[in-house]
């Protein structure tokens, strides 16, 4: 049934499937180094700060492509 006309800038489902795994390797690694992060600052504080502040960053970088997967058009 062709009642909807077939968008230009839809994307394929390949793509995202390796987007969403993408996010979710970000954010599962992006909290385990923030996990190892606060662990590490017992003995060093310099490299526990940076572990940490990387971490998070990492993890709210996946959480932001969560966002951006939300606005994404599926080609079926």
């Amino acid at each position: 049934m062709g009642f909807f006309k077939e968008s230009g800038g839809a994307t394929s489902n390949k793509a995202i499937a390796r987007l969403q795994q993408l996010i979710w390797v970000l954010i599962y690694g992006g909290l385990l180094t923030l996990i190892l992060g606060l662990s590490v600052q017992r003995t060093d504080d310099a490299l526990g700060e940076l572990l940490v502040v990387g971490g998070a960053l990492v993890a709210v970088l996946g959480f932001v492509l969560i966002y951006v997967r939300s606005k994404i058009n599926v080609k079926q």
